[in-house]
């Protein structure tokens, strides 16, 4: 996609797939570990005064549920996100918002006029990715006990999971656009240089109904790249195709939600702390590019100055270390 003004459009390419769910295991963190994490949750969600709007607010918040059987069909209703007990939700959530199925390497057709070999933000989208991010279901790997959603020629080098939203934050490689300071919640706290965009590689949670799924924003569309008033404030997105498309999604979000194109989800921003492990964290990392990454040591204790991103990454150091320890512990009724 070009920076400024591009079109998107998505061919429905549906796949339903059954796959077995993990089973969860209970982890016995540290009292060295579990002390200071659980001191920095209750400080970072302190430090957290987003309000809900009321129309996530009124829904509440799904549940991500893990069945341990095998995964039924999908329904053919989409149910209103489940609140669950404990602290409410950063951001809204979007709801019943249509979806549309894209991918890295389509080209341009008739209704198509603008190949995604490009991003909004990437201009080497392509090749940074690793090559074509095949669509069709039998070119591709989908299974939920490896975490390998990807297309079978190659390991990609970025996270396949990845959506467009219907905005760019910026209209050149040294301006933003006027409202983007205005409009865009993490913006003041990120303070980007000009031109730098704080859209690129920022986290979503996606619900279909049943399952959760989290994807990256890695492009602008569908076919509008202006649609603010959607994208971070309340109203429907005002795009017409395609049932009113507000996101696209990636082959491997499709099928990791059983998704068909033209298909209804539930969507919000979730920070990068607040993803689970799962598929979309196997390949690429986070592309986000508007946080520089800090690196922690073993003893290391966190400033009492820290920013509410470095608190961020500390908890998530501090989540690695516990399931690092997790892994070293014996099986039940094993010796060492």
């Amino acid at each position: 996609m070009p920076i400024v003004g591009g079109c998107k459009r998505s061919d429905a390419v549906p796949i339903v797939m059954p796959f077995p769910m993990p089973i969860v295991m209970p982890i016995v963190m540290p009292q060295s570990i579990f002390c200071p994490l659980l001191a920095l949750s209750l400080v970072v969600a302190a430090g957290h005064g987003y309000a809900q709007s009321a129309g996530g607010a009124a829904g509440g918040v799904p549940r991500v549920l893990v069945p341990t059987g095998s995964r039924p069909s999908a329904p053919t209703a989409l149910v209103r996100p489940v609140a669950p007990t404990g602290a409410g939700a950063l951001y809204p959530w979007r709801l019943h918002v249509t979806t549309t199925l894209f991918w890295i390497g389509e080209q341009a057709t008739d209704r198509n006029p603008v190949t995604n070999s490009k991003s909004s933000w990437d201009q080497n989208w392509l090749a940074n990715f690793g090559g074509y991010d095949d669509p069709e279901p039998a070119n591709r790997i989908a299974n939920l006990s490896t975490g390998e959603f990807r297309p079978k020629a190659f390991v990609p080098k970025l996270n396949p999971f990845y959506v467009a939203l219907p905005y760019n934050d910026v209209v050149s490689s040294c301006q933003h656009k006027a409202e983007a300071a205005r409009v865009i919640p993490w913006f003041g706290r990120l303070r980007p240089e000009p031109g730098a965009t704080v859209c690129k590689g920022r986290w979503l949670q996606i619900y279909n109904g049943r399952l959760s799924c989290y994807a990256q924003w890695e492009d602008c569309g569908p076919w509008l790249t202006d649609d603010w008033e959607y994208v971070f404030g309340s109203k429907p997105p005002q795009a017409t195709q395609n049932g009113a498309a507000g996101l696209d999604v990636s082959p491997a979000v499709r099928d990791y939600l059983s998704l068909a194109s033209g298909k209804k989800v539930h969507w919000r921003f979730v920070e990068a702390a607040q993803v689970p492990h799962g598929p979309w964290k196997k390949y690429g990392g986070s592309s986000a590019s508007a946080a520089p990454q800090i690196a922690f040591t073993p003893g290391q204790r966190l400033p009492d100055n820290a920013d509410l991103e470095t608190q961020r990454r500390y908890m998530e150091y501090l989540r690695k270390l516990r399931d690092e320890d997790y892994l070293k512990r014996p099986l039940s009724g094993a010796t060492r």
